[in-house]
């Protein structure tokens, strides 16, 4: 989809892209505990991945990483892809496409809120707090059943 709007200079028509907005969530699961999520500080409250925005210039990769660190405190490693997530509701405010990642806390000892969280807290898996934001309740059980074919009895 496109815009055609007149340029603010001179007047001269430019063409807007509508795309949607690249965003990354790291799904960071301590074994024997269970998911980290964040408390949202900033609209839409409730509880979520920790995730966001990737900046021009980065790799999703990288701002998974990033994003993890500023809003749980924790030094993650990514160990692999869960999914991409591009459904244009998924985000009240505009489209997005997430990438998932699985990632592991180097010091799960870290944890702590951070950056535009409110809170931050670790959740055994399927017993989530509410409200869950965006569809990261979707995501959540997509993970479980991932676990469940890699592992049918691991919980």
């Amino acid at each position: 989809m496109s815009l055609v709007k007149p340029c603010p200079q001179c007047g001269h028509p430019i063409v807007h892209y509508r795309n949607p907005v690249p965003t990354v969530d790291a799904l960071i699961h301590i074994p024997g505990r269970g998911v980290v999520l964040v408390e949202r500080q900033n609209e839409p409250h409730g509880w979520a991945l920790p995730g966001g925005f990737v900046d021009y210039g980065e790799p999703a990769e990288l701002a998974a990483i990033r994003e993890a660190k500023e809003e749980t405190g924790l030094t993650v490693e990514l160990t692999g892809l869960l999914g991409v997530y591009s459904d244009p509701a998924r985000d009240p405010r505009h489209h997005t496409l997430s990438v998932v990642y699985i990632a592991q806390a180097v010091d799960p000892d870290e944890l702590a809120a951070g950056d535009d969280a409110k809170g931050v807290g670790v959740f055994p898996l399927g017993q989530w707090p509410s409200p869950i934001c965006f569809d990261h309740a979707r995501i959540l059980n997509d993970y479980e059943n991932y676990l469940k074919q890699i592992n049918p009895h691991a919980r």
